[in-house]
């Protein structure tokens, strides 16, 4: 879906997808990165209007499973962050070595995350006793409100959510909502009375996923992480990862099971039926802003952004067309956005005194999927205009309008699907293989920059440290689409249906 066109409008083409998106993004009027703090992008209004659209949906899908929204504080303690590295450190230790975690000595291990976050130090003029820290996820400060609202069996399920600002002190280079400082943040957070809750949580939190992707029109790899890409503090972790036009993948969610492991942690217990106090199980599930850089990556063109309708802030623009000729037709695109607008539409009326086509290009680069235009001839024949963003122009009728707006936002909906699936598909190639001579493991062909390559893989970690540093590529983990059929694995030869993604990463 990379265009490769001429620069268009101060646009570079989107085949330089490392000079076109950092300049759609500002250009298109989602952020303005001149703060100045590395990182940490205002947000404008055309783009804020898109991100709270977004949250929308994930607030729909929150209700329909029954999550409450809270509100944490932005502060925690340095003593939480303690508790949660000690757990998480410990927890590594265990993955690394083999060994039960109950065998290892809490207090011989590190705490690790301390350099990660921003620090509070005084209030005022005066140091604070316990120095505390910008939350960077909420596990700490949520959990330790679990553990004093949750006493009985009868309190859970407890399903819970926040939609919040997260800080983490980002070292790399930073790119709109793909890596920044200050994270626009969902996360959802459950406690269950057993593991078989937390699993079925997990189950909602993949279907959940499902329905948000196609509400944004686009497909993603959705991979059990292996072992030693899981976060320390989960039993295992899912990632959900977009194909971007440059074959790197964005990791845009990832949900957590993390059995009783936090709740030991944190005195997170419940008395069950029979008067005995049992551990809980949790599972945690988080996106964030990531979901609208891959919208912005996954269909813009040469021209600017393609806008899915579900999260356009403008759906449809309305120009009015020589209406310096006839005083008729402001006052009918008027009333026609009046109309569409109660019918439940985003809608906009553009009334500037501009030439058409200076219109066009602004209203093509924030990418508003249809284009409504009416003239003093179009309203002698009762017709409009009707432009989609996706490609098609045509002359509809004014009577039913509403019906026909609402039937050509489906038509841009589905087009985008079938464009972002394509474009999965064409960055996706099959592993050419591997060989050994002697201890000496190489490619059967040089792979390609540019390209998610699957394979089947059944081997241990030895087998994956093979792959990763023969191809300088990332193993994704195991799709949660197996292959239909046993093949080789790449490594090993063992036959597995186990499908696996080597790509290299945001």
């Amino acid at each position: 879906m990379a265009g490769s066109g001429k620069a268009k409008r101060g646009i570079p083409p989107k085949s330089d997808l490392n000079a076109w998106y950092p300049a759609i993004v500002e250009i298109a009027d989602l952020v303005d990165k001149r703060y100045p703090i590395k990182g940490m992008d205002v947000w404008k209004p055309y783009g804020w209007k898109a991100m709270t659209l977004i949250d929308g949906l994930t607030r729909s899908q929150m209700r329909r499973t029954g999550h409450e929204e809270y509100n944490f504080p932005l502060l925690v303690p340095e003593d939480l962050l303690d508790k949660e590295n000690q757990l998480v450190s410990h927890l590594k230790a265990s993955r690394d070595t083999g060994i039960d975690a109950s065998e290892l000595r809490v207090d011989e291990e590190e705490a690790g995350f301390k350099k990660e976050v921003y620090w509070v130090k005084h209030g005022g003029d005066t140091e604070l006793e316990v120095p505390m820290f910008l939350r960077p996820t909420s596990e700490t400060p949520m959990y330790t409100m679990f553990s004093l609202w949750v006493r009985s069996h009868a309190d859970l399920p407890l399903k819970t959510f926040q939609i919040v600002n997260t800080f983490r002190y980002e070292t790399k280079q930073t790119r709109s909502f793909i890596r920044v400082r200050e994270i626009h943040f969902f996360e959802a957070h459950t406690v269950h009375a057993d593991q078989d809750g937390a699993t079925a949580q997990i189950a909602e939190d993949a279907e959940i996923v499902q329905r948000l992707l196609h509400e944004l029109c686009f497909p993603a790899i959705v991979s059990k992480r292996p072992s030693w890409d899981t976060f320390p503090g989960a039993w295992h972790s899912t990632a959900v990862d977009a194909v971007m036009p440059n074959g790197r993948t964005l990791q845009v969610a990832t949900y957590h099971h993390y059995r009783d492991q936090w709740a030991r942690a944190f005195n997170l217990t419940y008395e069950d039926r029979n008067g005995e106090t049992q551990f809980c199980h949790q599972t945690t599930f988080g996106m964030s802003e990531r979901l609208l850089g891959a919208i912005v990556g996954m269909h813009g063109d040469d021209s600017g952004l393609i806008m899915p309708p579900s999260i356009a802030p403008i759906q449809v623009i309305l120009m009015p067309v020589a209406a310096h000729s006839d005083e008729n037709v402001i006052p009918r695109v008027e009333a026609l956005a009046s109309q569409l607008q109660d019918s439940g539409f985003r809608v906009q009326v553009d009334a500037r005194d501009l030439r058409p086509g200076t219109k066009h290009y602004d209203w093509e680069i924030k990418g508003v999927p249809i284009r409504l235009e009416i003239g003093p001839r179009d309203l002698a024949s009762s017709q409009c205009t009707i432009t989609l963003r996706t490609g098609g122009k045509i002359e509809s009728p004014l009577e039913g309008i509403s019906s026909t707006i609402r039937q050509y936002l489906d038509s841009v909906s589905d087009e985008l699907r079938s464009r972002a699936h394509a474009h999965a598909s064409e960055l996706i190639r099959t592993f050419p293989g591997l060989s050994q001579t002697a201890d000496i493991w190489k490619l059967d062909a040089a792979l390609e920059e540019g390209f998610v390559y699957e394979l089947a893989f059944d081997g241990n970690d030895a087998d994956a440290e093979v792959l990763e540093k023969a191809t300088g590529l990332t193993l994704l983990g195991d799709c949660v689409q197996p292959y239909p059929e046993p093949i080789p694995c790449a490594v090993t030869g063992k036959l597995t249906t186990r499908r696996h993604h080597l790509a290299r990463m945001y």
